[in-house]
């Protein structure tokens, strides 16, 4: 029977620039190898070549009982939350259950304001229901005038199937619009069975899940501005 040879990948993290944080790489590398893979032999001619930042290269090296291939550096792509000044977003918000989305809305608006974005770089846009969510976010999408879309909507359990029909819907609308425009869209629906779980999700117990979304909306807008933007 043939025998196969395996190759065994380290992978380890070294800097590539003055903008690495070394003390972190330091971390990592006390660790390393911190991912150990293998494969046959035959495979493992690759390459790759260094870019701006963090560089990815692998490098064949001999051994007595076969190669292992050593990535010198991986770039990592992050959006950032330092600020998110000159970017502009779009918050579409549903209009049923208002007593919820007004608060998640309300939270929102205030993490967009503590990050720098100003009002006239903000658009809300009212809809009737959670259901009507995606398609408005798909189009608000497509105009290009926005960095990030965040919907805000608020579905609560009652007796009937017709609360999982409006979740499933407004599920796989917000995640369509973002697929299908392009700019990032983000789900800040609260699902919940009961009224009390909703309070408690928009300034409650568990904090306000409208801050959190525009939180993401920030961070999203900023990975697809920076390092993700389509070639025009």
């Amino acid at each position: 029977m043939a025998t196969t040879a395996f190759v065994e990948f380290s992978v380890v993290v070294r800097p590539q620039s003055n903008f690495v944080n070394t003390s972190y790489l330091q971390q990592l590398h006390s660790h390393r190898p911190f991912l150990s893979l293998s494969i046959p032999k035959s495979t493992a001619a690759l390459s790759f070549t260094q870019s701006q930042g963090f560089g990815c290269a692998i490098e064949r090296q001999q051994c007595d009982r076969g190669d292992f291939v050593q990535i010198s550096a991986v770039r990592e792509l992050a959006g950032s939350l330092i600020s998110a000044q000159g970017h502009r977003f779009a918050i579409v918000v549903a209009r049923f259950n208002d007593l919820i989305t007004k608060k998640l809305l309300e939270g929102a608006l205030n993490t967009f304001k503590s990050y720098s974005v100003r009002e006239e770089d903000i658009d809300v846009v009212w809809v009737p229901g959670s259901f009507e969510i995606g398609v408005t976010a798909q189009q608000l999408g497509k105009s290009r005038k926005y960095q990030s879309i965040l919907c805000i909507g608020a579905v609560i359990r009652g007796d009937t199937s017709h609360y999982d029909a409006v979740v499933n819907a407004a599920t796989s609308g917000v995640l369509s619009a973002g697929l299908n425009s392009g700019t990032p869209c983000i789900f800040g629906v609260l699902t919940c069975d009961t009224l009390e779980q909703a309070f408690d999700r928009v300034g409650g117990k568990a904090g306000n899940k409208g801050a959190e979304a525009a939180l993401t909306a920030i961070e999203m807008a900023s990975l697809f501005e920076h390092h993700l933007k389509p070639l025009q």
